[in-house]
């Protein structure tokens, strides 16, 4: 029987890559680059050189806000043009989430749009991971937390009209929340994750903040 061999996963790094001319293709809402580049190959030797345009996009923090009395989560609808064209409404059910701006923390982001988006005040964050959206083709990285809330009088219409958010809060059971992911009623990369991952870990979470309460 063959042994498995032992796997040394990147061995290369950011130097490996070169870039010899970028240009910016589209200059509007979002960004779009084109990049002509090599790198090396795991068998040695260079790979010829290639392009690829990368969707040019900052970071972003997502929160998922919960309250561990109520085992209840809030959920966001609204309209996502990316969603135009499919067998689906283009309504989604997400988190609280926002675009990172220069000089802040991805702790302070939370905080300003879980009361833009849904008039909520965050008690404690606990982070979940940090994760890249689509690595092949746009440099988007999410941080993603938990965020514990009182649920009691959440809902409502919220948003900044100026940034066009029309945004529905509803207040969900988690146990219901889980049910949608199952069913394909929340089919978003954040939302997903963030309740899969309360779902195993919501008895510790909520033993580590009681201990403050």
């Amino acid at each position: 029987m063959a042994q498995p061999t032992e796997v040394k996963p990147r061995q290369f790094g950011q130097d490996d890559v070169h870039v010899s001319k970028r240009e910016t293709v589209f200059q509007g809402f979002f960004r779009m680059d084109k990049l002509w580049l090599t790198h090396p190959r795991f068998a040695g030797g260079e790979m010829p050189q290639f392009t690829r345009e990368l969707f040019i996009r900052g970071d972003a923090t997502c929160v998922l806000p919960y309250d561990p009395v109520r085992e209840e989560v809030v959920l966001l609808e609204q309209f996502r043009a990316g969603v135009l064209g499919r067998a689906q409404s283009p309504w989604l059910l997400e988190l609280v989430a926002g675009m990172n701006e220069e000089g802040e923390t991805p702790e302070q982001v939370a905080h300003r749009e879980g009361e833009e988006e849904a008039g909520l005040s965050f008690r404690r964050l606990e982070k979940i991971c940090d994760y890249l959206v689509s690595p092949g083709g746009s440099t988007e990285l999410i941080h993603l937390y938990c965020g514990q809330v009182s649920s009691e009088h959440a809902g409502g219409i919220h948003g900044i009209e100026a940034e066009h958010e029309d945004i529905r809060v509803h207040v969900v059971a988690l146990n219901e929340a889980v049910a949608m992911v199952d069913d394909g009623r929340i089919n978003n990369a954040a939302a997903i994750i963030a309740l899969q991952w309360l779902q195993l870990n919501h008895q510790r979470l909520c033993d580590a903040w009681s201990q403050y309460d």
